[in-house]
């Protein structure tokens, strides 16, 4: 069953409240772009295997009806079931249509909390466009075009790399795979940054065919979330700064938005102890882009490590194998992965959507004054 969380009196009060709070409504970023009337909103979601979501529907169905924690889902369910709504839709590979747990990929995150907020903040539909891709690094497959290619030292190691894990293969299985060649290579820099690219194209010129409430509407890109870091962590952590500048003027030069605003969730897999290493100058990276002069007032990047789930954190890190089997039923009330998956918390994925729906909410009053 379809239910519009926006029909009920509750809810439009709380829009009112939350329109006061921004300012006048947001004005159209995309060139062409009619009135609000004759628009819907879409979102681009992108980054690694954080962005797809990876907490057990199961855990956050337990936690969603557990006397402690049903009220943080409160929003997301109604009659004791998860809302399926009919104003907020979604695209993530071959997976879309209206918003609903799991969207794609049977997994909670984020996203969804984001696409929830979204869907408040906002009286036109709005289209949450997710590409994400596990493993995918922003110095290799996200590398944006402004970024060049590594030297032809770097490339050549990689291929010669490439042709001898293929060449081992061969003699191992006794197959006469083809090797890599250099085009191959070059191949895989800024694959999926031409596939988030790609995914958006397809929603324009599928969705208002196939949505009814779309249909006539123009699409108005409204602003670009980033989840992603840990990949750079091996080889890339050094120059994630640039990539990154380059990945925003990139994206938005290629989508038409010269200031689509821009949310970045910081790494934070760290939790509770302090980062160090490769993931702290990811981090910091990540971080510096609130710094720099042009992205002033339409990037913003914040910490997910602040808002780390404590109990997820504290069952999963247990060292004594004694209170790990102890604790082994309570864990699964909370966590279900490792830490760089922010243990498959649903409660911090929840906690990251939205402190990521706040932080597009900050650059949207901004694009509106």
């Amino acid at each position: 069953m379809n239910m519009n969380p926006k029909s009920n009196s509750l809810t439009v009060m709380k829009k009112q409240a939350l329109f006061a709070a921004i300012g006048v409504a947001v004005t159209s970023l995309a060139a062409g772009a009619g009135d609000t009337g004759k628009t819907y909103k879409v979102f681009l979601y992108a980054g690694q295997s954080n962005a797809q979501g990876k907490a057990p529907i199961a855990i956050a169905e337990a936690q969603a009806e557990a006397a402690a924690t049903k009220d943080l889902y409160q929003h997301l369910r109604k009659d004791g079931k998860w809302i399926v709504r009919d104003d907020v839709f979604f695209k993530y590979g071959p997976a879309k249509g209206p918003l609903k747990i799991g969207m794609g990929s049977w997994r909670f995150g984020s996203d969804h909390e984001f696409a929830s907020m979204m869907g408040e903040r906002f009286e036109e539909p709005v289209v949450i466009v997710k590409s994400a891709f596990g493993g995918a690094s922003l110095c290799q497959s996200f590398r944006p075009p402004s970024a060049g290619l590594p030297n032809d030292e770097a490339l050549k190691a990689q291929l010669a790399g490439a042709q001898a894990r293929v060449k081992s293969i061969n003699e191992r299985d006794k197959k006469n795979d083809p090797l890599p060649t250099m085009d191959d290579i070059k191949k895989l820099y800024g694959e999926f940054y031409r596939q988030i690219l790609a995914d958006y194209k397809e929603v324009t010129e599928t969705f208002e065919k196939e949505f009814p409430a779309l249909k006539g509407r123009t699409p108005e890109i409204a602003g670009f979330v980033w989840f992603q870091g840990w990949n750079d962590q091996y080889g890339g952590q050094d120059e994630y700064a640039a990539n990154m500048q380059h990945f925003i003027k990139d994206i938005r030069k290629d989508l038409g938005v010269p200031k689509m605003p821009f949310v970045i969730v910081a790494m934070g897999q760290n939790g509770s102890t302090p980062a160090a290493g490769a993931m702290l100058t990811v981090r910091e990276a990540q971080m510096a882009m609130n710094d720099v002069p042009e992205f002033k007032g339409n990037v913003k990047a914040f910490r997910s490590d602040l808002l780390v789930d404590k109990d997820a954190e504290r069952l999963m890190t247990q060292k004594d194998p004694a209170l790990r089997e102890r604790d082994k039923e309570e864990c699964k009330k909370f966590a279900a992965d490792d830490g760089y998956h922010y243990y498959g918390s649903p409660i911090w994925y929840m906690r990251i959507g939205r402190a990521a729906s706040e932080a597009m909410n900050e650059l949207l009053k901004n694009q509106a004054n």
